[in-house]
């Protein structure tokens, strides 16, 4: 099997990955958000702390990378908060598609903090990929809209993370990274669950800790696909999470998006299609001249 191949498959699983994930956390019901982090991220911690000790990395890093796993960790943080904030509240597919503009934002915040020039048809690809969340979201001056807005504004916090991450490149095992981003988000929201702890039933449990090893499957499997595959070659793979989301909605919550959700999905995985096929033209260029 070529690495490309390979690569593919380890997104597709890293998709239905986060995919199940988002299921077990819409399942666990009325649990508060910061109490449903907590716990997707200890399992995460737990699993990344055994990948860690049996290469004989460090945990916490390097010294000089400390700001930029700090940072990294802040704004991953937030940005799940928002996310499974906004799967409570909303058709599982609205939320992972509007969290799914993170490689949009990626471009723009790569630009103007990293210097790195976005190209013609990437600005393109942002402005329709904006306009197919306005599909989505459907705006309206009212408290509804709330849980739009923390969807689009996890997309945010996360493009911010990735855009770190490139700073990072490969100066911390994926594994440390993982490992500090967990335990990280785990000590900071450690107060907030102790302050607000509302008790679980046994099958809110299963779903919160299984929501943990899913998230860590896809955690993985996305890390692992680049080492395989330029992401510019496999990224639009990832994007199966829509569907995955989408299915689930339907079989485990009976929640079927409108008509309006559904051109704003086509327009957005469009956007990115098309930016791939853009990318991929340039890259063969590029290696060609």
């Amino acid at each position: 099997m070529s690495d490309r191949n390979k690569g593919i498959i380890l997104l597709l699983l890293s998709a239905f990955g986060f995919s199940m994930m988002a299921a077990f956390v819409k399942l666990s019901g009325d649990v508060p958000t910061i109490q449903k982090t907590w716990f997707r991220n200890i399992v995460s911690a737990f699993i990344a702390f055994g990948f860690v000790m049996y290469h004989k990395e460090r945990l916490f890093g390097k010294k000089e990378n400390q700001k930029i796993l700090l940072l990294r960790s802040s704004l991953g943080m937030v940005g799940m908060v928002l996310f499974f904030y906004a799967i409570d509240h909303l058709v599982l597919s609205d939320a992972d598609m509007l969290n799914k503009l993170s490689p949009f934002l990626t471009i723009i915040f790569s630009a103007i903090f990293l210097k790195e020039r976005a190209r013609l048809f990437q600005i393109v690809a942002i402005i329709i990929a904006f306009i197919g969340t306005l599909f989505i979201i459907k705006p309206e001056f009212s408290v509804e809209i709330v849980p739009y807005l923390a969807g689009v504004l996890s997309a945010v916090f996360a493009a911010g993370a990735y855009t770190v991450l490139r700073v990072l490149g490969s100066k911390e095992k994926f594994y440390t990274v993982v490992f500090y981003f967990s335990f990280f988000t785990t000590v900071c929201l450690l107060p907030f669950v102790i302050a607000f702890y509302e008790p679980m039933s046994k099958l809110q449990w299963i779903y919160l800790l299984s929501a943990g090893v899913f998230a860590t499957i896809g955690q993985f499997g996305i890390t692992m696909a680049y080492k395989y595959a330029p992401a510019k070659e496999i990224s639009i793979f990832f994007y199966s999470t829509v569907v995955y989301s989408a299915f689930i909605s339907i079989i485990l919550f009976g929640q079927i998006p409108d008509e309006l959700s559904i051109i704003g999905y086509i327009i957005i995985f469009g956007a990115s299609f098309y930016m791939f096929i853009k990318n991929n033209k340039v890259e063969k260029v590029s290696s060609s001249t």
